[in-house]
């Protein structure tokens, strides 16, 4: 107990420095402060494991309390306990020892949604839709997504085996590995979506994210490659050192990238381009959506600073913040967001202001009243407090009830299973599509299965049956309200043709998927991404393209 508490005040002491609140103008009284919220944390915490009435865990407990009040500050700064160091580190770096195989959870089933091109896993012969049950014979059915991923996970040049249930096959086929360290690619796609048009897809900011989109770029224009598209799109960020090389690959070197300021003046940082740029006249996009977000943001609002190149698709998250890892105690460390970072204009583009909270506790975004104009280096308009508004607002379709429910559900994914096992093989991935017949035996296929849904009119229906009912009103409605679900009812039972284009657009990317990996699902994506389509037209078309950026 004792080395509990002496293990929660250094872990304690070390966040409040390291975050270094100055709530008080003499520091003597904030230390004073500080010591006597410990003291009354640490006698609070002895007195409830001694009397509490059931036994308390010390390590769930103090890790629960660091968590609220890290919590209250902002959702990136976070306490990082020895036992989670290690998914920390692949998260920074892309590496980790494996096999090089990706599951998730489907319908309460552990399946492989995807199979590392190179690595054992592809090597040793498991498959895309298999179902793991054992890992090195311990049965995971029932364990969760980050137990299966712990299982599979160790040091290089250690033996697993998975025993997998298989498509067509009725008895578990036990498979061995040897696992090796694998890079999760910061690009894992990078090719031509036309004669002239180039595309990378840059999904990680871990290390040599900027050496992997050099390189990319450099690829396409030995392939003929005149233009580019960067997708960001749905990219959390990552390191911000790989946000300023993948955009010294556009732009000169030398030339202000992101500053980041805080409260410690001696640490805020002018980040500039150290290096020579593959191209800085190549007509360029980058997409984004709401899920691009800080790295992402900086590469996009720096590009769109300079007027280097078009932005396009959905205003971006809005994460403006900087955070830095510092190490606690028992091998553990700190996550803590110490500046805000801010584009050569001199935007932050930070949308939610943690420093004002509701009285409530919520979180409020900055008031347009409050955002500030910028100007690019052509004297286009921009603004802060709110991430990147594209130069180009581009509005993909939302994606029907049915659809996401087919797709949630699995049932999109264990078709796809079944495609695969009964085609030996399909036409190269930016071509393949399923025929009328082929949609048909989909949808046969569906007839004893379980993809029920609710849709929102069908929510608002009953809200207004209860409020009818409440309010005395529901005898006066209760045929027409009949009527309208009979409506309802029959329109949904025309989904799967209403929205025949949404399915098959989903089954024919996870199909591609099961013959050509990564590279399958991408390129499959491409007759439909209303967002790429818009932008190959616009580089496709100078005067379009320069008229933006003017």
């Amino acid at each position: 107990m004792r080395k509990t508490l002496y293990k929660f005040r250094i872990v304690i002491v070390g966040l409040v420095l390291t975050a270094g609140v100055l709530a008080f103008n003499n520091p003597s009284d904030r230390y004073f402060e500080i010591a006597k919220n410990l003291d009354i944390f640490a006698t609070l915490f002895k007195e409830v494991n001694a009397l509490y009435v059931d036994e308390v865990n010390p390590n769930k407990a103090i890790k629960t309390g660091i968590d609220a009040m890290l919590s209250s500050l902002d959702p990136y700064t976070n306490y990082i306990p020895e036992d989670d160091i290690e998914n920390f580190r692949t998260q920074s770096t892309g590496q980790y020892g494996g096999i090089g195989a990706v599951t998730t959870r489907v319908e309460g089933k552990i399946k492989v949604s995807m199979v590392l091109d190179g690595y054992s896993a592809q090597k040793n012969g498991l498959k895309i839709g298999d179902e793991v049950i054992k890992i090195d014979n311990i049965d995971i059915r029932g364990k969760s997504s980050e137990e299966t991923s712990e299982l599979m996970k160790g040091q290089a040049n250690t033996a697993v085996s998975l025993t997998v249930l298989r498509y067509g096959n009725e008895i578990p086929l036990k498979l061995n590995f040897k696992r090796e360290k694998v890079k999760i690619n910061n690009v894992p796609y990078f090719g031509m979506t036309t004669e002239n048009v180039g595309y990378i897809k840059l999904t990680e900011f871990t290390m040599e994210a900027g050496k992997e989109v050099a390189n990319a770029v450099e690829d396409l224009k030995d392939q003929g490659a005149d233009k580019i598209v960067l997708d960001l799109r749905g990219n959390p960020g990552g390191l911000l050192l790989e946000a300023v090389n993948i955009t010294n690959v556009f732009i000169p070197k030398g030339k202000e990238v992101v500053s980041t300021r805080g409260k410690i003046t001696e640490n805020n940082t002018v980040y500039k381009t150290l290096n020579n740029p593959v191209d800085t006249e190549i007509p360029l996009v980058v997409l984004i959506n709401s899920g691009s977000a800080s790295a992402s943001e900086i590469v996009a609002g720096t590009i769109q600073d300079y007027d280097r190149g078009i932005v396009i698709g959905k205003k971006s998250f809005g994460k403006g913040l900087v955070q830095i890892t510092r190490p606690l105690s028992y091998n553990s460390q700190l996550k803590v967001t110490t500046a805000k970072y801010y584009t050569p204009s001199g935007r932050c583009i930070q949308a939610l202001d943690y420093s004002h909270r509701n009285e409530d506790g919520s979180v409020g975004k900055v008031p347009d009243s409050l955002k500030n104009e910028f100007r690019t280096a052509n004297n286009r308009i921009v603004y802060d407090g709110g991430g990147i508004d594209p130069d180009l607002d581009i509005t993909n379709e939302e994606l029907s009830p049915i659809a996401y429910t087919l797709y949630t559900k699995g049932l999109i994914f264990d078709y796809a299973t079944k495609y695969f096992y009964e085609h030996k093989e399909i036409s190269g991935s930016k071509t393949f599509q399923l025929s009328d017949e082929e949609y048909n035996d989909f949808k046969n296929w569906l007839s004893d299965k379980d993809y029920s849904y609710t849709t929102q009119v069908e929510h608002h229906l009953a809200q207004l049956k209860e409020d009818a009912r409440e309010e005395k009103y529901y005898k006066d409605i209760a045929t027409h309200l009949k009527n309208l679900k009979a409506t309802l009812s029959e329109s949904k039972s025309n989904d799967l043709n209403d929205f025949k284009h949404q399915i098959k657009e989903l089954l024919e990317e996870e199909i591609a998927s099961r013959y050509y990996f990564q590279r399958g699902a991408v390129e499959s994506s491409f007759d439909e991404d209303q967002a790429l389509i818009t932008a190959i037209e616009v580089l496709n078309d100078q005067s379009r393209y320069s008229k933006i950026l003017q």
